[in-house]
């Protein structure tokens, strides 16, 4: 499906990105930028594209989340081993990140999609709504996007680079509160969700 290629086609882009950051140059930091922008549109569109067309199905909202996923913990991985975030940044998100994937990922054998985990209104609207979630990925894309651009003036002697710091750091905090907070719900109720639907036979 057109929708799923588009969220596989994420991953090489991911590596370009990720190639330019260990690039010796304060340019390349400044162009990975700019693919990261992308980088996160992408995760619009596949979106966009699965449902005007019709092809929403279970292996399209896992897939989404895998690559939600890898694009997340590498990014701060990569800018935690560049010195530009404290180690316990991508700990937190990792750990969260396992956590909270461990329980979807028993949803597709239920017959679910792993937003179908969540009943509450106040869950719904922190994992799922779009009053949050686009918000939440907004202020992980500027971050993002803030530390290719502080580690790209750094490296070039800019003067305005500590400028661009705070903003990257302002942004970082943000996106990990929200991290959490929109990870909390699938550690509330999708496992009691699981408990209630019956056991599939194993053969």
């Amino acid at each position: 499906m057109i929708a799923n290629v588009i969220t596989l086609i994420r991953m090489p882009l991911l590596a370009i990105v990720v190639m330019l950051l260990y690039q010796p140059s304060g340019v390349w930091h400044l162009v990975a930028a700019g693919a990261i922008v992308m980088l996160i549109l992408l995760d619009s569109v596949d979106g966009i594209v699965a449902r005007s067309l019709g092809q929403t199905s279970v292996l399209g909202s896992v897939l989404d989340i895998a690559a939600d996923r890898a694009v997340e913990q590498v990014m701060w991985i990569v800018y935690a081993h560049l010195g530009l975030l404290p180690v316990w940044v991508p700990l937190v998100v990792v750990v969260r990140g396992i956590f909270v994937d461990a329980i979807r990922a028993v949803a597709p054998a239920r017959g679910l999609t792993p937003f179908e985990l969540l009943h509450s209104r106040l869950g719904r609207f922190l994992v799922k709504s779009p009053w949050l979630r686009s918000p939440y990925g907004a202020v992980k894309a500027l971050a993002f996007c803030l530390l290719a651009v502080q580690s790209g003036l750094e490296m070039m002697g800019a003067p305005n680079a500590h400028i661009v710091a705070i903003a990257a750091q302002i942004a970082t905090w943000a996106a990990v509160a929200l991290c959490l907070l929109r990870g909390l719900p699938v550690l509330v109720e999708g496992p009691r969700t699981l408990r209630e639907l019956p056991e599939r036979p194993t053969s």
